[in-house]
């Protein structure tokens, strides 16, 4: 009877005390959505040529799109901003931009604001340097004959006012940061193919 009693109490403690310690960094929090839309394209629209990449075979004006967004969490500090395609041949996708430390009062990057100098950003911005190998918006290039691609912008509240990295971090060290600093998303997909 002692035995099988003092195996409650162990099992007890267990479920108790040590198996939420053990499961709590994989516990995952819902974020505050937020709505993100552009004047460039519709959710799930082709994108136009004038935003398409000039180079690799593709003759478009690579014009970084006018992405809007609107309220952000309480407790936003910063916003970031990326262009993602999960569809290009790489074996890990292709980052066209990436912005971030961008100012929790501005809700929109202006149409041509993902210029090499990042001249049109809002003050206190920075890019990382993208999958073309300089900062900066590349536009859609998917290889010729690929099915569309699917381009993800997607638009991060951030609880800090700016992320730990330098100003030549890459798109993964950006995502590291984002990752453990996200406290609202959400997200808008154009499609481009050639």
């Amino acid at each position: 009877m002692e035995a099988s009693m003092l195996f409650r109490i162990k099992t007890t403690i267990l479920a108790v005390f040590v198996i939420p310690i053990v499961l709590a960094p994989n516990l995952t929090f819902a974020l505050s959505p937020i709505k993100v839309t552009s004047s460039s394209f519709r959710n799930g629209g082709r994108i136009g040529s004038k935003y398409v990449f000039s180079g690799f075979g593709c003759t478009g004006k690579n014009v970084s799109p006018e992405i809007r967004w609107g309220r952000l969490p309480r407790g936003t500090k910063s916003v970031a901003v990326t262009v993602y395609d999960p569809d290009a041949p790489t074996g890990s996708g292709w980052w066209h931009w990436v912005v971030y430390d961008i100012p929790a009062t501005v809700h929109e990057l202006p149409e041509g604001a993902g210029t090499k100098d990042g001249h049109r950003l809002p003050v206190g911005s920075l890019q990382a340097v993208t999958d073309f190998g300089a900062p900066g918006y590349g536009g859609p290039c998917p290889p010729k004959g690929d099915r569309p691609h699917h381009y993800i912008v997607t638009v991060y509240a951030i609880k800090t006012a700016k992320l730990p990295v330098g100003p030549t971090a890459s798109p993964a060290q950006i995502g590291y940061f984002l990752h453990f600093a996200t406290i609202g998303k959400g997200k808008i997909v154009g499609r481009y193919g050639r």
